[in-house]
């Protein structure tokens, strides 16, 4: 199976338009007034919840967050126990109409990475990378080669 799979919005499955649609609105809750760089993401959840996130910008660079390590670790408060399905990713410039493309940054892969090795399973995550394309990535991990974790802090290798 590929890690990623390019698609066109109207290609992708309905459960997956909807996540966006959910991350979009979320980008509302953005605090950006620095960048003016609206970013909103949104989990499934495998018991149908959705949690989102926003960014959130701070003067004292960088310690803001991004949307989506606002929404993973809300969703280990709300929702303790319940396994990521998917998780979609998108950005908004200040007063624009449409979605620009944007993909995660290395923090929030490496967050995201981490957060599937709790799950003991991957989830799909899904990002616009040009104007009219989305990437569909089957994890986390496949966003994050030479990935980190717990086992190299305890000198156990991989």
């Amino acid at each position: 199976m590929e890690n990623f799979v390019l698609l066109k919005f109207e290609t992708l499955d309905d459960e997956s338009k909807d996540l966006i649609r959910q991350a979009e609105n979320s980008t509302q809750l953005a605090y950006a007034p620095y960048s003016n760089f609206r970013v909103g993401a949104a989990l499934l959840l495998d018991n149908g919840a959705i949690v989102s996130g926003a960014n959130q910008e701070n003067a004292a660079y960088p310690d803001g967050m991004c949307a989506e390590r606002v929404a993973l670790f809300a969703m280990t408060s709300l929702y303790p126990g319940q396994r990521i399905k998917k998780l979609a990713v998108v950005a908004k410039h200040e007063n624009a109409d449409s979605l620009t493309p944007v993909t995660s940054c290395g923090s929030c892969r490496q967050a995201m990475f981490e957060f599937e090795l709790r799950q003991h399973a991957p989830f799909e995550v899904i990002m616009k990378v040009d104007d009219d394309a989305w990437v569909k990535a089957v994890s986390a991990e496949s966003l994050l080669p030479f990935s980190f974790s717990k086992k190299r802090l305890n000198g156990e290798g991989e």
